[in-house]
């Protein structure tokens, strides 16, 4: 198959084009570069975006996660590409329901651009007809996660601590902080089994099963031999963080085969 991944240099995008190069003849858009061309693509695996949960310059998120998006979602239609497009367990915000039809609750920027581009194609889904598939990503971590920054996962920023300083850094509470962690070849797997589903809608993608933060801190401490050291939480992070996540994966697995 021709494939369009768009936001190829990013973590996931990167993962992305390395899993498929082998199997399909994979083409690449990246932000700032000519418009991509949709004719002839058989599906569009749409992750470009700003996906910094702390970016506060909403007219660039919304120019580039919603405006954006929006045009790809035109131009799948204008020449019938499948679309599967990456949105996030953001938009549940301080909810506890994980499920996909509970109500969502955004709390950045970045998190309004995922739901409001998932309530754009809900309201037009009837003008498509290819599948328009949508993923609530969970928590997701692995290989290429270097250029993240402070935005990187827990995984990756407390091995990169560990082996830099000696000492891990958690917020206070972490104990009672609980994500659902997805490795990325688990969600490369799932947009894998969906080239064969011609369902449309959105779906979570994580693994059923929630940790705490300070777990996580004290594997990578016990690995490297790092100590932990606790730190207030900023308060720009504190005002949207979500203390509990974990996917519902029902819907996913009446879908498709999952484990």
């Amino acid at each position: 198959m021709k494939i369009l991944i768009t936001g190829s240099k990013g973590f996931i995008g990167q993962n992305m084009v390395n899993a498929l190069k082998d199997e399909h003849e994979i083409s690449t858009f990246d932000w700032g570069n000519d418009l991509p061309v949709l004719r002839g693509i058989d599906v569009c695996i749409h992750l470009g975006a700003i996906s910094s949960t702390v970016e506060n310059d909403v007219e660039k998120v919304m120019e580039q996660n919603y405006e954006f998006s929006k045009w790809v979602a035109e131009e799948c239609w204008r020449f019938g590409v499948h679309l599967q497009y990456a949105s996030s367990a953001s938009v549940y915000g301080l909810g506890t329901n994980f499920t996909e039809d509970a109500p969502v609750d955004p709390r950045s920027p970045y998190a309004w651009s995922k739901y409001l581009f998932e309530r754009y194609v809900r309201k037009n889904g009837h003008r498509w007809e290819f599948p328009v598939q949508g993923f609530r990503y969970f928590n997701v971590y692995g290989p290429r996660e270097d250029h993240k920054g402070n935005q990187s996962s827990p995984f990756h920023k407390f091995n990169k601590q560990a082996l830099e300083t000696g000492v891990i850094e958690v917020f206070e509470g972490s104990h009672e902080f609980y994500r659902d962690f997805v490795p990325v070849n688990k969600v490369i797997e799932v947009h894998r089994k969906f080239f064969g589903v011609k369902d449309s809608g959105v779906w979570n993608v994580g693994t059923g099963k929630a940790r705490s933060m300070l777990s996580v801190a004290e594997e990578v401490a016990g690995k490297t031999g790092a100590k932990i050291k606790y730190i207030p939480m900023p308060f720009q992070v504190a005002r949207q963080y979500q203390s509990y996540t974990c996917a519902n994966l029902t819907k996913l697995k009446n879908t498709i085969q999952y484990d």
